[in-house]
């Protein structure tokens, strides 16, 4: 064989060989690949799970630092009334002790699941504010600059309570559906993924 052809030839092997490893090495890739975490795993679902609840958690406490924010506001308002022409200092104590009373009555994530909570709440405070602003800006007028920013902000808060109620309907929703798509993986972690229910809505009768 003439040493030309002999070069060609042992070139031509050496590069089958260089592209049987690169498959080989493709193919050993690949299976590695494989071994990755299957999305419909009890580990996935129970990493997604946490993602969610995460989500959902997040978004009560924006919910409750909000309402904290008003109550907050609620009572620096009073405080500026005090000593103000008009205002009785009675009716502003009695107001103040129902704001204080309020936190202390106020539902959490799994006691919300009884409504009545919720709506004993509410009106409670609803009962407070309107029974506030009348004191505070009698005919739109309040004594002092503070004490109009404090009303304003206070309605702001107000106005904004039924926009994170829907927001946190809405991560709890699909958390809530991902816990029933996923009940045989979760239930076999056993443990607390076993028993775990539904989160309570705000919404009346969702599911």
């Amino acid at each position: 064989m003439p040493a030309t052809s002999f070069a060609s030839s042992l070139k031509s092997a050496g590069l089958g060989l260089v592209l049987l490893l690169g498959m080989a090495a493709s193919c050993k890739r690949d299976n590695t690949k494989n071994v990755t975490v299957s999305p419909a795993s009890a580990a996935a679902a129970k990493t997604q799970l946490a993602i969610l609840r995460d989500s959902v958690d997040v978004k009560w406490r924006n919910m409750v630092e909000s309402d904290d924010q008003k109550l907050a506001l609620t009572r620096l308002l009073l405080r500026e009334l005090h000593g103000q022409p008009g205002r009785a200092e009675p009716q502003l104590k009695a107001l103040e002790a129902a704001n204080a009373r309020l936190k202390a009555r106020r539902y959490d994530q799994a006691t919300m699941s009884n409504s009545a909570l919720i709506d004993q709440y509410d009106t409670a405070q609803d009962s407070l504010l309107n029974a506030l602003y009348p004191v505070a800006a009698p005919d739109g007028g309040a004594p002092t600059e503070n004490a109009r920013n404090f009303v304003e902000g206070i309605q702001q808060l107000d106005a904004g309570v039924v926009g994170f109620r829907v927001i946190y309907d809405d991560a709890a929703k699909r958390y809530n559906n991902y816990l029933q798509l996923h009940q045989t993986e979760l239930q076999s972690l056993g443990g607390k993924y076993a028993e775990m229910k539904p989160l309570p809505l705000f919404t009346i009768g969702a599911k």
